[in-house]
């Protein structure tokens, strides 16, 4: 079952720290797709989630919470027109179009920040389901960094650098 029109995507509220802390400790503890110390305290994580990036979001549906994501400026100056996003769904929501719902929103909402592009740093091959909808959603395959991303489980393995023009006409 798929979330659908059902799914309310909002910008986040000091309140949703609660129900916030169990998608991201459960994501950053398993070490598989982030680059985040796995040890980062919950303060320290909600701060570089929540309070750092330029917004964040939450994906409810029935009144709870089951994605985030944040955007952000890639880069500062010259770069400053690409951003960046990175998104978490909870374990129970995996599967049921969240990471769809919130990548395309946060497409939209780079689009009003001014923002022309959107690139993904650091996109672990093993991740093939985000590769795929990646994918899906028009992002290229830009890049790939030959052991960038230390597994726990697989060991050191490829990172993609994935990017999307937002813009009408992409620059040559």
């Amino acid at each position: 079952m798929t979330y659908g029109d059902d799914l309310v995507i909002r910008a986040v509220r000091d309140s949703d720290e609660d129900a916030l802390w169990p998608i991201l400790r459960r994501v950053i503890r398993a070490g598989e797709t982030y680059a985040i110390d796995p040890g980062l305290t919950r303060e320290r994580a909600l701060d570089l989630w929540i309070r750092q990036p330029r917004g964040c979001y939450v994906a409810e549906h029935d009144g709870e919470i089951v994605g985030t994501y944040y955007i952000k400026s890639n880069q500062a100056g010259g770069g400053a027109h690409v951003c960046n996003c990175g998104y978490m769904t909870a374990q129970a929501a995996r599967g049921r179009g969240v990471a769809r719902a919130m990548c395309l929103h946060s497409q939209s909402e780079a689009r009003k920040l001014g923002y022309l592009a959107m690139q993904f740093n650091l996109v672990v091959a093993t991740n093939t389901a985000a590769i795929g909808l990646w994918d899906n959603l028009g992002f290229r395959t830009i890049g790939r960094l030959p052991g960038a991303f230390a597994h726990p489980k697989a060991g050191f393995v490829d990172a993609l650098v994935m990017y999307k023009w937002l813009d009408e006409g992409e620059p040559a």
